[in-house]
């Protein structure tokens, strides 16, 4: 299907979006608007309903680069989504993607940084990629550190009242096994379709196994290449369907799906994947 004029479609799904048991987002960083406000109107045009908001870069920073930390600055994110009638829906903490967050000295900071964030804003839902550094399946050794490190980031999102998704190389049954050691309801799966699907594992299979309060927001897309309607291994409506039996309910974030001849044309990829997603989701 082609993707819907980006005005009209945002203005005919608003009311339905507010009822719907799944919304859709966008992530500020994969809009090319990492931590800017114009990333909420992009959004908005793009017929989002929400917004991911980046924490900023981290490098060799003690923390991260999160113009959010000014009061003034989170106040005009939070007048303009209010404005747009737009949620933010998580923030993400993508410096770990290349971060070690096992070694990485001062992960305390950079994580109680973000949850004050979350509080300031009255956001619920963090995501925590492990990275490359933190694959569990590579480098297995790493794996006391970190469930060490996340028992901590679990009391203080607990404390917080906030829930920090982690994203990790693991299966369904290795991440039930891993939030099981980390023992706190305050960690749980930042669920992403790319992972299972480039291992050849069942997708539905594998959100079945973690069941619905074991995910606490997905990353609904797959590697670049064709948008979500022309992706011949990735069953939406099935995945609807698996979500619909467990009983699973929230934010569905697009975070790639770019046609690979276009990869920078942001209002054509992500109002493509965002219009399609709301066809399916919120029909």
């Amino acid at each position: 299907m082609a993707a819907a004029p980006f005005a009209s479609w945002a203005a005919e799904m608003a009311s339905v979006s507010k009822k719907s048991r799944y919304k859709i987002a966008v992530i500020d960083l994969m809009i090319l608007k990492r931590q800017k406000l114009s990333a909420l109107p992009l959004a908005g045009e793009i017929g989002a309903d929400g917004l991911e908001v980046d924490m900023g870069g981290l490098g060799d920073r003690p923390t991260f680069d999160n113009k959010l930390a000014d009061p003034a600055v989170r106040q005009q994110y939070i007048d303009k989504a209010r404005e747009l009638n737009l949620q933010i829906c998580s923030l993400a903490m993508t410096g770990f993607y290349a971060q070690s967050f096992a070694k990485r000295d001062g992960v305390e900071k950079m994580v109680g940084d973000c949850i004050e964030t979350m509080k300031q804003m009255n956001i619920k839902t963090a995501f925590l990629p492990l990275g490359i550094q933190g694959d569990l399946v590579k480098n297995p050794e790493l794996r006391p550190a970190i469930v060490e490190r996340l028992k901590m980031v679990g009391k203080m999102a607990e404390k917080a009242g906030v829930v920090i998704g982690i994203e990790t190389a693991l299966d369904a049954k290795g991440d039930v096994e891993l939030l099981k050691e980390i023992g706190s309801k305050s960690i749980q799966i930042y669920f992403n379709f790319s992972n299972p699907l480039k291992e050849g594992r069942d997708l539905c299979e594998e959100l079945r196994i973690l069941g619905k309060n074991r995910i606490c927001q997905i990353h609904c897309t797959d590697e670049d290449g064709v948008w979500l309607q022309n992706n011949t291994r990735l069953d939406m409506k099935k995945v609807k369907t698996t979500l619909d039996k467990m009983g699973w309910k929230g934010w569905l974030v697009i975070e790639r799906s770019r046609d690979a001849a276009k990869p920078r044309d942001v209002k054509g990829n992500f109002g493509a994947n965002t219009a399609f997603m709301k066809t399916v989701f919120q029909s």
